[in-house]
């Protein structure tokens, strides 16, 4: 920058840069940021909790790619924040979070740490300065590409409207960040004489841009013989195939190996063939399916963790299974019930599918009838065994249980065949995660978005929704909430109303924080505490102008068939009254491996 600017409205212009949306709470610490966005040509929406700041820039990184914005202020206002930066750290969500510090001269008694914080929670600050506020930006916007994670840049309280001035000195030996991967990547270069290689943009990319890591041509090639010797290959695939736009090449894997396929919750609809697709991985899948899952000889794992939930809990794959991961990290191998073979090819996903295609060579003739695994497995079939999900109609046949509320499978279910096509389905925790995974399919990875499941936080639902729509603004946001992370979050209800053309909003209400009671309350705790009295949703959003309605029926859910026939416009919220005596199968899981043997629903 040529010319003197005050500090705020040059932040603006930098920020513009890499961001065209922020979410944020104005206060005395980033009034004058806020005032110059729209002038620096970023959109601006407003939300009514500071959390919600970072849950909605979260959601809006995760669906459209693009670098989030949050803006608070300093103390308290950062302090608000920190649940939901820490999920968004533990996500892996690149995104930048600008706040009020304390002013150059030192704290004032309402003044924290805030470097500290953040730091506690895993997360890089950079603190602005009138002299050259460009590089603190860039760097700070490089690094959180590079590392996947959050990024917060703080604007000291007494040099927000001070003129800046250029750096007049270049970056000295004492400047080098040497907890900066690229800085580390190009130190290591210049010994070697390997290529530096280049900054990124600020699209949200599938990883670190640091210099490559390939696996060696022996690996691919140990890795391409146990593919081919394999007699029912499967293919799973995580959210970071997704985010290395592998798809493509996932698809020509599993046909050249006539495999069946699988994914976890945030990949789902990754696989350009759904006809092969065993679905959602874990406890969120159908029984059916996992058991077939079960028994694969050798299973080719494409950018997932395979955590604890998606591994059920070592159950996941049978004895013997060799396992063969694609991951970017120095992952280890999962936890597992029996023993398992596994073999690491560590890189980028899409360029090590593309070598792997390439170790296995052109593919032979096909067998008369076909001869692959997927083409010998029944019930893949439209309600065939491997699709058909359980929706309580055997046991209630009116959705209605023997405590008088609904029960919630039958609910998920009617409501996965009303809502619009075009959906982006955004859900808070609880409980009633899987019903969302289980009965409302997506047609792809970034049309589900999970804000609260990485740091098994509550209360981040309504927010996101203003995210997912400033992403995806001609799509209907669905949010899966409950009573309780609602009630948590219920300052930025009146966010989702606002800032959505198009939302249904479902609170699944058992009156009740229904993890709790299925855990702690089976194991024979007083329930008092985890119980909630009912509350009004429904009256609630009707307050603050959305259409609310109270489901006690099934019959109940046809004004949602009416709302998207008449061309899905607004906000309808569900006060779906659930029961707490049916458990969702993930959490059968956990209370097993609690010691709790509970029967199944």
């Amino acid at each position: 920058m040529s010319a003197p600017t005050a500090l705020s409205a040059a932040l603006a212009r930098l920020l513009a840069r890499h961001s065209d949306r922020a979410f944020g709470l104005m206060g005395n610490g980033n009034a004058f940021l806020i005032d110059a966005l729209a002038e620096a040509g970023v959109a601006y929406t407003a939300v009514r909790h500071e959390a919600g700041t970072v849950a909605a820039a979260d959601a809006y990184t995760r669906v459209s790619g693009r670098l989030g914005l949050a803006t608070t202020t300093y103390g308290a206002g950062f302090t608000n924040a920190l649940t939901a930066l820490a999920e968004a750290a533990q996500a892996r969500t690149p995104m930048l979070v600008v706040v009020g510090d304390a002013p150059t001269g030192g704290p004032r008694p309402w003044d924290v740490d805030q470097e500290m914080l953040a730091a506690a929670l895993g997360i890089r600050s950079y603190t602005l300065s009138v002299a050259d506020p460009e590089r603190t930006v860039d760097r700070a916007v490089a690094y959180a590409l590079r590392v996947r994670r959050p990024v917060v840049l703080g604007i000291p309280y007494d040099i927000v409207n001070a003129e800046t001035r250029p750096a007049t000195v270049a970056p000295t030996a004492a400047s080098i960040d040497l907890s900066d991967p690229a800085t580390l990547a190009a130190l290591t270069a210049s010994v070697s004489g390997a290529p530096v290689p280049s900054a990124p943009g600020s699209r949200v990319g599938a990883g670190p841009d640091i210099p490559a890591v390939a696996p060696a041509r022996h690996q691919l090639e140990a890795a391409a013989r146990m593919l081919q010797e394999a007699e029912r290959p499967l293919v799973l695939a995580g959210r970071g195939a997704h985010l290395a736009a592998a798809t493509a090449e996932l698809g020509a894997i599993a046909d050249r190996l006539g495999a069946l396929t699988s994914t976890t919750a945030l990949a789902r609809g990754v696989f350009p063939r759904a006809e092969y697709d065993l679905g959602v991985t874990g406890g969120f899948g159908q029984s059916a399916a996992m058991a077939t899952v079960a028994t694969a000889d050798v299973v080719l794992v494409v950018g997932a963790s395979l955590n604890q939930f998606t591994m059920r809990f070592g159950e996941l794959f049978g004895a013997g299974t060799r396992v063969i991961r694609i991951d970017a990290e120095q992952v280890a191998p999962p936890r597992t019930a029996g023993p398992v073979a596994h073999a690491l090819l560590q890189g980028d996903a899409r360029e090590v599918l593309a070598a792997l295609l390439d170790a296995l060579g052109a593919p032979g003739p096909e067998t008369p009838g076909g001869s692959a695994w997927r083409d010998r497995v029944a019930g893949l079939e439209p309600g065939g065994a491997l699709r058909v999900r359980d929706d309580g109609g055997a046991e209630h046949p009116d959705g209605v249980c023997a405590d008088g509320r609904l029960d919630p499978r039958a609910v998920a279910a009617r409501i996965g065949a009303l809502l619009p096509s075009d959906r982006h389905v955004t859900s808070d925790g609880g409980h009633f995660i899987g019903w969302a995974n289980m009965y409302w399919p997506v047609a792809s990875p970034e049309r589900m978005v999970m804000v609260g499941t990485a740091y098994q936080t509550i209360g981040l639902g309504f927010p996101t929704v203003a995210g997912v729509a400033a992403a995806a603004p001609g799509s209907t946001v669905v949010l899966s909430t409950g009573d309780g992370g609602g009630l948590m979050a219920l300052a930025d209800l009146e966010t989702a109303i606002r800032t959505a053309p198009s939302a249904v909003i479902v609170v699944w209400n058992d009156g009740a924080y229904g993890a709790e009671v299925h855990l702690y309350g089976a194991m024979g705790l007083d329930e008092g505490p985890m119980l909630i009295p009912d509350a009004d949703f429904a009256g609630l959003a009707g307050a603050l102008g959305a259409t609310g309605v109270r489901v006690e029926r099934l019959a109940d859910l046809d004004a949602l068939a009416a709302w998207t026939q008449a061309g899905a416009r607004g906000t309808i919220l569900l006060d779906c009254r659930v029961s707490r005596s049916v458990v969702a199968d993930y959490q059968r899981e956990i209370q097993r491996v609690n010691g709790l043997d509970a029967p199944a629903a």
